[in-house]
């Protein structure tokens, strides 16, 4: 029998139980739900089908030590006591990717340097060698996970995160990722039994995956390389049967039709359909979902319209309230399930949902709504006898119970910090004095704070008790420097400066991610620290 070991799979908030019926489907052993993760276990053929297979998952972990630690000087002794020789050759590069949520390690980046001084140090007193770092496509790539004062090394057998299937050529702005879409369809119960309408598909992400699950194909059959491709004990021949083993694969006799008022996208969406091979089941239409009409089958809409946040459109609201009055006249008998972030916008589309999933897109949290289309009123429907998907499981968070749907609440969004931060030697002329308030018609006054660094001249904007900081400052992070005329050392200088003399409960508004408020960042934000 092959060694068992544990593992973990990375995953998106919402997604989890998805997940986790995914491995179950696998084989997978001990199958445990976290947050933003599912641990399981499982032999080396399981790794690789977990990478090869699994459509919601980000990344496959594979922990190598549990461990304590209080301060920076415990991890450097207990990373020294692994026999690195198991697991990276000194000849060989690697990276250390660190996601820290502690009290007693307040930079991620910190820590990452303690456990590549330790590896370093450790090849250097045994064989008077050392490997390298290299932060892009490292031979082998290690994930340090820190909780408080507990501290799990782990193995990277992805590499390169799993959504990037390899079938994208181009994008639209903001696309959605793969892994959420892949998710979104599996939570509706579609596996191909009818067909499938994305009237708003940009680049075809959602049609894509569609017809991969559809088909039952492997998302891995696009991806060049796997991390664990490059590990001393990798399998040429394992791995080799799990990828030419077509067996699964199974026949799709519906269509999946994509449409899209832009040329550019429906231009895009082609490319990539026809890079992931599925041309001959997904039809691509250059039409408006105003023009919508009755499908003469049986069908499902599953949706990403645009939220006003990082797609702007001139009607948002009336979009939303155009694409209820096409459901209501043209989709009759049908199930439509559509995600997006603002309430306002779900009662502009004036249906009841019977379904409503709390998902993330990227750090915004969105819901993922069911409408069932009827004609009449729901209560002569129900009275009908119809069944609003009952065999249908309703998937909720693994972190307990389903939050309530707020819109404007401050939404818990932790942003990892990576990549090395450059200064320009050169420096250009700054602005440091305060300007006069500048008033407005309407009365509203702001005062002017000159917070040079992320750029030479920036500012943010304070009025009342709201700051609008830009790019200066956000939840838990601060702006790049690596413009020209930008400054790491001058951005923290303007924050600590101009922003953190404030009184706690101030607002601050970034130019992008949450709000959150000066007292929050002055006793969480590691780079303020």
């Amino acid at each position: 029998m092959s060694e068992q070991f544990e593992m973990i799979a990375k995953t998106f908030q919402g997604l989890e139980e998805i997940l986790a019926e995914e491995l179950t489907t696998l084989g997978a052993n001990d199958i445990q739900i976290g947050r933003r993760m599912v641990s399981f276990s499982g032999d080396k053929r399981m790794m690789y089908k977990a990478n090869f297979c699994l459509r919601t998952a980000i990344r496959i972990l594979k922990p190598i030590k549990n461990f304590t630690a209080k301060d920076a000087d415990e991890v450097y002794n207990q990373i020294q006591t692994i026999p690195w020789e198991e697991y990276l050759d000194v000849n060989k590069t690697f990276a250390i990717d660190a996601v820290v949520f502690s009290e007693e390690f307040r930079h991620s980046k910190f820590v990452s340097y303690k456990v590549k001084d330790a590896i370093v140090d450790y090849f250097r007193e045994k064989t008077g060698k050392r490997p390298s770092v290299r932060i892009n496509n490292p031979d082998v790539l290690l994930n340090i996970h820190i909780a408080q004062t507990t501290c799990t090394l782990s193995l990277d057998s992805s590499g390169e995160s799993l959504h990037r299937r390899g079938y994208r050529q181009e994008a639209v702005e903001a696309p959605l990722n793969e892994v959420l879409a892949a998710g979104m369809i599996l939570m509706t119960g579609w596996r191909g039994e009818c067909d499938l309408i994305d009237p708003m598909c940009g680049s075809g992400t959602i049609p894509i995956e569609a017809a991969l699950i559809a088909r039952n194909i492997a998302p891995g059959v696009f991806r060049k390389e796997f991390a664990f491709e490059k590990w001393v004990d990798f399998d040429q021949e394992l791995f080799d049967t799990i990828y030419n083993d077509d067996s699964q694969e199974r026949e799709f006799t519906h269509k999946i039709y994509g449409y899209d008022n832009s040329p550019k996208a429906n231009e895009i969406a082609t490319h990539n359909i026809k890079a992931a091979g599925v041309s001959k089941d997904v039809v691509l239409k250059l039409q408006p979902f105003q023009q919508f009409e009755q499908p003469a089958e049986k069908s499902i809409i599953i949706t990403n319209p645009p939220y006003g946040e990082r797609i702007s459109t001139n009607d948002l609201l009336g979009l939303y309230s155009m694409i209820g009055e096409r459901l209501k006249h043209a989709f009759t008998g049908n199930t439509a399930w559509i995600l997006s972030y603002r309430e306002e916008c779900f009662d502009q589309i004036g249906l009841k949902a019977t379904s409503k999933i709390p998902l993330f897109n990227g750090a915004l949290e969105c819901e993922f709504r069911q409408y069932e289309i009827f004609d009449g009123k729901y209560k002569e429907f129900r009275a009908e006898g119809e069944e609003l998907s009952k065999e249908r499981k309703e998937f909720r968070p693994a972190s307990g119970e389903r939050k309530e749907f707020k819109p404007g609440e401050r939404r818990e969004f932790r942003p990892r910090f990576s990549g090395e931060r450059r200064e320009f030697g050169s420096e250009r002329r700054e602005f440091n004095g305060e300007r006069r308030p500048r008033e407005f018609k309407d009365g509203i006054k702001f005062k002017v704070l000159a917070t040079p660094g992320h750029t030479p001249g920036g500012v943010c904007l304070l009025t009342g008790g709201v700051v609008f900081c830009g790019d200066t400052v956000f939840a838990e992070s601060i702006g790049r420097t690596d413009f020209p005329g930008g400054s790491y050392k001058q951005l923290l200088q303007s924050i600590k400066e101009k922003i953190l003399p404030l009184d706690d409960d101030v607002k601050l508004l970034p130019g992008h991610g949450p709000a959150t408020t000066v007292g929050w960042e002055r006793r969480r934000n590691p780079f303020l620290q």
